[in-house]
């Protein structure tokens, strides 16, 4: 395997419901690609990845198989069924990664924006801490944040600690099926991979990525990520 020692588990299996389109966002056509081939490019093009495991609706692989079409040499691939959650469709990824591998990435197919070099920087942050479980990418939060219960405002913490967190996010393999583990056994339901993580005693980590690493959900959401990669070519030209 070499330097190969990351599997991403690339999360794909939701229905599209709040999208309203069957099959899913991922299968949506983002500058005269599948939402999912941008994030699946991103994630082949980083040299230490060599597994990318795609959960997807159980009705739809050839589809999404389809979707991502050709990759890159020395990758493997694999297509399985997820399930009812987020959390079950990550739990089906992993066990659909063997344990040669020392690191596992988890990153969202609705994420098209995040590039190659953002899975590196996180590979190579959680390299350099040996006291860290995983890595989370984000930014700090620019909102002026509230606690509110109904509609009334019970709070204002401080923002200066808070970020909003998205992903890749990257960690020890180990740590990681213990922690979805531990979870399943307990009845732990987390809102990201990372809270899993941190409810089993692991450290994590975070690493600023770009602000416009933004998820697909909404069909207007289309139109805010072709204009992101129009001005990236622009000023790339």
């Amino acid at each position: 395997m070499g330097n190969r020692d990351t599997a991403v588990v690339l999360v794909a299996g939701g229905t599209g419901e709040r999208f309203g389109r069957s099959g899913g966002k991922q299968l949506a056509e983002l500058a005269g690609r599948p939402v999912l081939a941008h994030s699946f490019a991103a994630c082949v093009g980083v040299s230490r990845v060599g597994l990318v495991v795609v959960v997807c609706h159980p009705e739809r692989l050839s589809e999404y198989a389809d979707a991502i079409g050709t990759h890159a040499s020395g990758v493997e691939v694999r297509f399985v069924a997820g399930g009812v959650r987020r959390q079950d469709s990550v739990a089906a990824g992993l066990a659909a990664v063997p344990d040669t591998f020392t690191l596992i990435a988890v990153h969202d197919g609705a994420r098209p924006l995040a590039p190659s070099s953002l899975l590196e920087r996180a590979l190579a942050a959680l390299d350099g801490e040996s006291t860290l479980a995983g890595i989370v990418v984000g930014h700090p939060s620019v909102d002026t944040l509230k606690t509110v219960d109904g509609a009334v405002v019970t709070g204002t913490p401080e923002r200066d600690r808070f970020w909003a967190v998205q992903t890749p996010q990257v960690f020890d393999a180990g740590i990681l099926r213990t922690a979805y583990a531990e979870a399943a056994r307990a009845g732990l339901e987390g809102t990201d991979d990372a809270s899993l993580v941190e409810a089993a005693g692991g450290l994590v980590g975070v690493l600023e990525g770009p602000r416009d690493n933004i998820k697909v959900t909404l069909a207007e959401d289309l139109a805010i990520a072709e204009a992101i990669l129009a001005l990236q070519d622009e000023r790339r030209g």
